[in-house]
């Protein structure tokens, strides 16, 4: 077989379209790979600041398409931040009928509607081997987040879906909760920042009666839910139950003391969770000594713990990190934007020195000056995603650290 590169300036000229240099620089990359044995994956996202970016329109899929239809090195594709609209998308569409090799697609942050979001849904009814898609961001609103529920009732394979800030409404929040009770592959489901009006928390309410049922999910990511100390009660009393989620999102709701002590009861009697992402709500100190009891139990298996922004002062902060001298198994704690008075900046410090806390765990990072203790915030936190990183080149060890807790398995995720 022919090289990428050329293979690709072939099809454009057949296709009577111009080539695209950042198209030609990535492929050529690609070609000019020394373990060929190896897996390859394609970055050609929008926001790649090392280096010069064209970004791709409907016209550059079309080409990619048929480029990759037969490959079988190709296993990622990574197109987002480019210009890729519902015509874009039926290409895509295309290639996942006819590729066996994709196991990954990010089309985070482009123009797909809902036309396209139908149009790739639906040619996942027969592909059997993509793993991972990436649709945030694209507004696919209730219709299209419809068509990816009802793909999930016949696709086995797929593991991973992202349609958090695509517009969804509480009809298909609703739908993915009733498919999963079902299905069997999805791993991690993300439906964060949903379009929802009902002040009766719906969604929260069907997603805990499916974590009753479903006992394969890893990850689920509820983020700007609109989720009160009513809704998190209930999905509580869900985990009770359920013992093989890993991983649950709530950041950016209204969860208050109250929602934390129903988490904390959880941690409590329930070790299977590892990784609590309550950033930017509201438990106070109270509830952060909630959640510091629960991790001062041996039997506690919680590994990170996210609470920036959660108008947490010195009472809380200090128990937390009393309670991880207790018990070593939280390994990651991220802490910025609350109020980070003089004991909290001292007992951070001495964490940090003895390296309880390893300087990339964490959020922030001690400083002294004229005699006194202060902590300052380093770019570390406990997302999934980092949506402004470059797909290109070497990630700083901020980025390295936040995408390790991805993998819920990770030595990095190992007590130290």
């Amino acid at each position: 077989m022919g090289s990428l590169e050329g293979l690709y300036v072939c099809l454009c000229a057949d296709l009577n379209l111009s080539a695209n240099a950042y198209i030609l620089q990535a492929l050529q990359q690609t070609d000019n790979r020394s373990d060929i044995s190896r897996d390859i994956s394609l970055k050609l996202a929008g926001n790649d600041h090392l280096k010069q970016v064209f970004t791709l329109t409907d016209n550059d899929l079309l080409v990619l398409s048929k480029l990759l239809r037969n490959n079988s090195t190709v296993k990622a594709l990574d197109v987002r931040y480019n210009r890729i609209s519902d015509k874009g998308a039926v290409h895509i569409a295309d290639l996942l009928q006819d590729n066996v090799a994709l196991h990954s697609i990010d089309l985070m942050c482009n123009n797909i509607g809902v036309e396209g979001a139908e149009r790739i849904a639906k040619s996942l009814h027969q592909n059997a081997t993509l793993k991972r898609l990436r649709m945030t961001g694209n507004k696919i609103e209730n219709k299209g987040g419809m068509h990816f529920a009802s793909m999930l009732q016949i696709n086995n394979t797929l593991a991973e879906l992202d349609l958090s800030d695509c517009d969804l409404g509480t009809q298909s929040v609703i739908a993915f909760s009733i498919v999963l009770n079902n299905n069997r592959s999805i791993r991690s489901v993300n439906v964060s920042r949903p379009i929802l009006f009902s002040l009766q928390e719906e969604p929260t309410v069907h997603m805990a009666r499916m974590l009753v049922v479903n006992q394969t999910l890893r990850e689920l990511h509820m983020g700007k839910h609109g989720m009160t100390d009513s809704g998190v009660e209930r999905l509580c009393e869900a985990l009770m139950q359920n013992h093989t989620l890993h991983y649950l999102d709530l950041r950016c709701n209204r969860i208050t003391r109250d929602g934390a002590k129903c988490l904390a009861e959880v941690l409590k009697q329930n070790g299977t969770l590892e990784i609590l992402d309550l950033a930017s709500n509201r438990i106070e100190d109270e509830g952060a000594v909630y959640l510091s009891e629960a991790i001062a139990q041996p039997h506690s298996k919680l590994r990170a713990l996210a609470i920036p922004s959660n108008s947490i002062a010195t009472v809380g902060l200090v128990s937390l990190t009393k309670a991880m001298n207790v018990n070593p198994c939280l390994t990651h704690i991220y802490i910025w934007g609350n109020r980070l008075e003089e004991p909290v900046c001292m007992a951070f410090s001495h964490l940090i020195a003895s390296r309880r806390l390893l300087k990339e765990h964490t959020d922030v990072f001690p400083y002294e000056a004229d005699g006194r203790f202060y902590l300052a915030e380093v770019f570390h936190g406990l997302r999934q995603h980092y949506y402004w990183t470059p797909s290109s080149g070497d990630r700083d060890p901020a980025c390295n650290a936040a995408l390790a807790l991805k993998t819920l398995h990770s030595p990095h995720l190992q007590p130290s």
